[in-house]
């Protein structure tokens, strides 16, 4: 289950971070620090959702 994990890691990963980087950008932060802030959130909340839908993945099959 890891390894699939790590897998919808690098999908999850992004697609937030660069989700929560748009809604910086649209809310008016535009500067370094907001962006890689919302970036690095991202990334960090990737994490428990992607073992989540790995389970979930891992229990329909």
């Amino acid at each position: 289950m890891l390894r699939l994990a790590s897998i919808l890691y690098s999908l999850i990963g992004t697609t937030l971070a660069g989700s929560l980087v748009i809604a910086a950008l649209v809310m008016g932060y535009d500067t370094l620090s907001p962006i890689l802030i919302a970036a690095v959130a991202g990334f960090i909340v990737a994490v428990p959702v992607s073992w989540l839908v790995a389970k979930q993945i891992v229990e329909e099959g």
